[in-house]
């Protein structure tokens, strides 16, 4: 993806990339040291993440100006509700965590502030401001999976966390990613990118630093 207006927001923001994708959180997911209650902290975050998401989505078909952009956004928003949240809480379920205690969980600072965060650029800008916001996490999550993958210290045998890996580096979700970074690119070129690369970048920063913050919450079992 690198000739790819999401390429570039990365190239731009590469430091914060990296110390993103490659997090002490991530890490050790990929070989199995991350102690379970962190794991357990993370999944009970991540749904109220979802949720917020999930409005930002909806968000998208107001800040559409058209039936194309409005459509895209319907279907993400309906896979989220229908689909993403169910499999979350599905997959929570396999370890011991209920919907009741997710919805009762306290949202985590870093959580407040990441959804906010983008809700707030959406609010404020314009469509391709929100999908900037967005990306980190959707295309995130795919690079993510894709990088322990192919670390020699990623063991999947026996590894608790391996559903998790195999499930954002597998086939239905890289596509996901894919088509987010087509729909960015459509948008880049119809809202003037290039004309406003610095605004874009800064966004795209933010949003990556707040994705590194919530790996440290889940780390850290902070709230």
């Amino acid at each position: 993806m690198g000739s790819t207006l999401f390429g570039n927001l990365k190239a731009r923001c590469a430091a914060d990339w990296e110390s993103y994708v490659t997090h002490p959180f991530v890490r050790a997911l990929g070989d199995g040291s991350l102690p379970r209650e962190s794991f357990e902290h993370y999944l009970k975050q991540d749904y109220l993440f979802l949720i917020h998401f999930s409005r930002a989505y909806a968000l998208s078909i107001y800040k559409s100006n058209t039936l194309a952009d409005m459509r895209y956004a319907k279907n993400t928003l309906a896979a989220l509700l229908d689909e993403e949240i169910n499999l979350h809480t599905s997959f929570c379920g396999s370890w011991g965590i209920t919907e009741r205690q997710m919805l009762d969980e306290p949202e985590a600072a870093a959580n407040i502030a990441y959804t906010r965060y983008v809700l707030e650029t959406g609010n404020s800008g314009d469509l391709l401001d929100l999908q900037v916001a967005l990306v980190p996490c959707v295309i995130g999550y795919a690079e993510v999976a894709q990088w322990l993958i192919a670390q020699p210290s990623t063991v999947l045998e026996g590894n608790p966390y391996r559903g998790w890996i195999e499930m954002y580096a597998g086939e239905e979700y890289q596509a996901v990613a894919q088509s987010a970074s087509t729909q960015l690119d459509d948008l880049g070129g119809r809202y003037g990118a290039s004309a406003r690369i610095q605004s874009l970048e800064k966004i795209f920063r933010d949003a990556t630093r707040l994705e590194i913050a919530f790996w440290q919450m889940g780390l850290d079992r902070s709230y």
